[in-house]
This record gives structure tokens, C-alpha cells and sequence, in this order.
């Protein structure tokens, strides 16, 4: 996979704008990881310092230009009100895969709007990253997540038993993949 174009990919959907990460955009995102239902189903730390969200935020925004991943900040496209993030947390160019990660003000939930983007930033990685396959993990009980997905076109692959730890427990992951030339579901629009 040759690196893209040096100038970052900002996308646009019909209701969002989905743009590179700037420092500023830290204390949204902290406030955001902050909420408990939002790290509930996550990795992310329960309760995180304003120190590990900075470091976060540096990361998102140095990953582009080294080739190891790609954040956007989602925002409402009328507004430019902040409605949460989305990423490749990591980019593996001889094997042309990508992790994606995604977190959301609940706010927003139940709209449309993280599978919009997910949609948005999986086809950017087929069509600008060169990837042929991009996946993501849930947890058991996110049943919301794996729909986002689904409505994105990713397919569920199966469980991935006792596959990290973190929040001092092991996890299971339930594993979803799309491939390049996959195509989302076609779904009925929301009245």
C-alpha cells in the first residue's frame, strides 16, 4: 500500500464532516470519554486523565502522517457541533488491513449517524488507503455497536474468546470484517 497523498482525508457525508484531529478538540474528547456509557463497552479507561486523553489526542494527530493509523473528529455538518471520533487505530500496509474504532455522544445514538460515518471512513480505506479488509471488535452486550457495523457493511466473523485484557478482567471479542467490494446493505431510509 503506497502512503496516500500527503494531504490528510477530510470526508463529508450528507449530515457530517469528519476532520483531522487539531489540540483544541481535546477537552470535547475528554468530556466525551468521560461519560460512563461511553467507555462502558470499551478499552478506554472508566474515569481518564486529562494527561491520557492529551497523549491520545497528540497520537490522532501524528498517526496520518506516519502511516500508522488515521483519526477524524465527527461533527454535525450544519452545526459543527462535536458528536465524538472515529479512527484507524492501526494500518497494516503489507498485509492491507485496518482496525476501525469509533465512540459517540449519546446523545446521538439511534440516528444513524456512527454508521454513516463508519460507512464514510471504511470507504476512504478501500478508496484512498488501498486496504482489502478492515475490521472491529464489541463487546458481548453491544448489541448496538455490531448493528452500526452491519448497517456499514461489515459481517460478524465470530468470537474471539478471552482475547484482552483490560479493566482487570479478559475479554471476548466479537470479531466484524468487511472486504474491499463489499458494499453496505441497502436499508430502508428513517421516516
Amino acid at each position: 500500500m503506497a502512503h496516500l497523498k500527503s494531504e490528510f482525508p477530510a470526508l463529508l457525508t450528507v449530515r457530517l464532516r469528519l476532520r483531522e484531529p487539531v489540540p483544541d478538540d481535546c477537552g470535547a474528547f475528554h468530556d466525551l470519554l468521560s461519560i460512563p456509557e461511553v467507555t462502558r463497552f470499551s478499552n478506554w479507561s472508566d474515569e481518564p486523565k486529562k494527561a491520557q486523553t492529551e497523549r491520545v489526542i497528540k497520537w490522532m494527530r501524528g498517526a496520518f502522517a506516519k502511516g500508522k493509523g488515521c483519526a477524524w473528529m465527527i461533527e454535525d455538518r450544519a452545526s459543527g457541533r462535536f458528536l465524538g471520533s472515529i479512527r484507524f487505530n492501526s494500518i497494516d500496509k503489507h498485509s492491507r488491513w485496518a482496525e476501525i474504532g469509533y465512540e459517540l455522544h449519546p446523545s446521538f445514538w439511534g440516528k444513524g449517524i456512527m454508521s454513516d460515518a463508519v460507512t464514510a471512513v471504511a470507504r476512504c480505506g478501500f478508496d484512498n488507503f488501498s486496504l482489502n479488509r478492515i475490521e472491529a471488535w464489541t463487546l458481548p452486550g453491544n448489541g448496538a455497536s455490531g448493528r452500526v457495523l452491519e448497517k456499514a457493511g461489515f459481517r460478524y466473523e465470530g468470537t474471539l474468546r478471552q482475547k484482552a485484557w483490560f479493566k482487570n478482567a479478559f475479554h471476548d471479542f466479537r470479531m466484524f470484517g468487511r472486504l474491499a467490494g463489499e458494499s453496505p446493505e441497502v436499508l430502508p431510509q428513517e421516516s
